[in-house]
């Protein structure tokens, strides 16, 4: 792009020139392992989450649309920054009024916010300058969903260091002890520079992203992306300042946490291993959402249902001690291909798929009934709200936006035990809806990832399933 990164073309073009920006690198060693991080975005928001042709590309871009689609892409966006000094001032309500801008919006893109750590100026200057953001809570540059349509994804995906802002006498300032330290790109004139925002965010989330393919070479983008996510945690500065500190604590006060916050800060060690107190699994699967029969409207037509392989006499003899399993479902859409596929959520995906868990002692039978009723709902457009598990923090209502999901259940490792069974079943999209087009009998994939952790115990979780664990197998169901 000329002019120092700016592109005055028509916005119209950005996708073509992204495109271009992935192609180029893959012909010429097309068989590498690769992450694509982008840390370019329009000054403008992204119409409250709707899609537009520059995240439409992304998404095409991840799907491998329209090739096979047999080699997704992993593609990393910065949320885009807040930038200016008024907006700071207002600090933490700036964040919340001001959205994602495009094209961060895209569905299968993992989607990168900023929050900060570095609160401590070094500098040789006058008194009167202390970091606007507390240590630990979001960075005074980041971007938030809260302002988007609710039917639209859940952004950012996680958020990581991006460097703070300073309240000088005269206003707010950037500080170079407030900033991330970089390579400088002409390191004959200079080796090093500072670097903030959620640039410098994507580039920490661009390399952990390449950690995990670097010690996992064979998983899918998807999987990689479900990791990261299933690793991240909110920092206790998040949960300070976004939760309410007296009361109950509401599913829709973490859905606004996740809008501001993303699923929290990800963390190596958790992405690429299961720990002693801590088991993650990881399943990667194939299902084919619909069927036709003749020349009828198109039906649901698969399920899958997965064993979950923990160590239940381990998890029975913990008794009442509360432990949390989180579930991670990502997956890529393929986008409409028409521009008139913006206005809803499902005429805007090829497809959508949902993860469900089996309650404490509830039989098989009565968890296929269940799956069979939600997915009938969600196919009539409807959606029981009383159908709400307190166990849950986000929950059905939220959860279940764009093309990845995560959750945390938490109870007992009684109740935990009981559970043994997660289902993945399918959710109308344009493969359905438009069988002119003939998608309907495509193969979908996704990555699923569940992990338990017993954060008052120290009984070794790991060891105990690593010793009798055998590759699970799916089963798959028709749905009725």
């Amino acid at each position: 792009m000329p002019q120092r990164g700016s592109n005055h073309g028509d916005p119209q073009h950005h996708g073509y020139l992204t495109e271009q920006a992935v192609y180029t690198p893959e012909i010429s060693a097309p068989d590498r392992l690769r992450v694509f991080g982008m840390a370019v975005t329009s000054k403008e928001s992204s119409e409250r989450g709707r899609p537009s042709a520059w995240s439409s590309a992304i998404d095409s871009l991840a799907a491998d649309v329209p090739e096979s689609g047999d080699r997704p892409r992993l593609i990393i966006l910065s949320a885009g920054n807040i930038e200016d000094n008024e907006s700071w001032r207002n600090y933490p309500y700036s964040n919340e009024t001001d959205g994602i801008r495009d094209p961060a919006q895209a569905w299968n893109a993992l989607t990168v916010g900023a929050y900060t750590e570095l609160t401590d100026i070094s500098e040789d200057i006058a008194g009167g300058h202390s970091a606007i953001a507390p240590k630990g809570d979001l960075s005074p540059f980041s971007t938030t969903s809260l302002v988007w349509d609710q039917r639209w994804p859940m952004k950012p995906d996680v958020v990581l260091e991006g460097g703070n802002v300073a309240m000088s006498p005269n206003g707010p300032i950037e500080m170079e002890s407030l900033s991330l330290l970089t390579s400088y790109y002409q390191p004959n004139l200079r080796l090093f520079a500072h670097f903030n925002a959620t640039s410098a965010a994507t580039a920490l989330a661009s390399r952990l992203a390449a950690q995990v393919m670097a010690e996992y070479p064979k998983i899918w983008p998807e999987t990689v992306r479900a990791l990261i996510v299933d690793s991240a945690e909110w920092t206790d500065g998040m949960k300070r300042s976004y939760l309410p500190k007296s009361g109950r604590v509401t599913k829709a006060d973490y859905g606004r946490l996740v809008r501001r916050c993303g699923f929290g800060v990800p963390n190596l060690d958790r992405a690429l291993w299961s720990l002693s107190n801590s088991l993650t699994m990881a399943i990667q699967g194939r299902l084919h959402p619909f069927r036709r029969e003749r020349s009828k409207t198109p039906t649901f037509r698969d399920m899958n249902l997965h064993t979950l392989p923990w160590p239940v006499s381990e998890l029975e003899r913990l008794g009442e001690v509360r432990v949390e399993m989180r579930v991670t479902l990502s997956y890529f859409i393929e986008p409409n291909p028409s521009a008139r596929g913006t206005a809803q959520p499902y005429k805007y995906e090829s497809h959508g798929l949902r993860f469900d868990v089996r309650r404490p002692y509830e039989t098989v039978d009565d968890f296929r009934t269940r799956i069979n009723l939600a997915a009938r709902e969600e196919e009539d457009g409807r959606r029981r709200r009383s159908d709400s598990d307190p166990a849950w923090l986000i929950g059905k209502q939220q959860r279940h936006r764009g093309s990845l999901h995560s959750d945390v259940w938490r109870g007992t490792a009684a109740e935990l035990a009981s559970l043994g069974y997660i289902a993945v079943y399918p959710t109308s999209g344009w493969w359905r809806t438009r069988p002119g087009l003939e998608s309907y009998d495509k193969l979908a994939r996704y990555a699923l990832v569940v992990s338990i952790a017993a954060p008052e115990t120290d009984v070794d979780l790991y060891a105990e399933v690593a010793s009798r664990i055998s590759t699970p197998v799916p089963i798959v169901t028709a749905l009725d």
